[in-house]
């Protein structure tokens, strides 16, 4: 069974949008999902499913509407595709805290880039189904206007490369 990642949009510690990483793996598992381990509490969760990518995207997002009252926006990535996300990243003398990967449902247009308002000195690289950023400054401090991040999901790459791993050893456990 292929080995999938999923990022959830709108998912975070308190407020809106909360959810328990153990409830999360629950509803991973109510859906038929095998080997489920979330990372981290902002909506990052790595299974095997039986199902197609986007079938698996489409059951997670509309379990997690009915948890939370609307659909939070899931970013369902294989393996491959994210350990290529990972080795593709641009900026590479830049602090890997300061490299985010914004993760879009859709093929990013590619005039994506005209609308960038980069007060701060941040550099972006569209790649297929996401937009890498790096924020001199970091992304708390950032005055960055960007309109096509606004339907994705963003990790930094250091989260990447750790979902990657956990990916990876599922793959191949020894």
């Amino acid at each position: 069974m292929p080995v999938y990642i999923a990022l959830l949009r709108a998912i975070n510690v308190g407020g809106t949008g909360a959810l328990p990483m153990a409830e999360l793996k629950a509803i991973c598992e109510g859906l038929g999902f095998e080997d489920v381990k979330t990372y981290i509490q902002s909506g990052n969760v790595v299974f095997r499913s039986g199902d197609s990518e986007k079938a698996a995207g489409e059951k997670l997002d509309e379990a997690l509407g009915k948890r939370l009252g609307k659909k939070p926006g899931v970013m369902i990535r294989s393996r491959k595709e994210m350990a290529a996300i990972a080795e593709n990243a641009p900026f590479p003398d830049a602090k890997p805290s300061f490299v985010l990967v914004h993760f879009l449902a859709e093929a990013a247009p590619q005039n994506a880039l005209d609308a960038m308002v980069a007060p701060d000195g941040e550099e972006a690289v569209i790649s297929g189904h996401e937009i890498y950023v790096h924020y001199p400054i970091g992304s708390g401090k950032s005055k960055l206007k960007l309109p096509a991040l606004k339907a994705g999901t963003s990790r930094n790459i250091n989260t990447v490369r750790k979902l990657v791993k956990m990916a990876a050893e599922m793959d191949d456990p020894s």
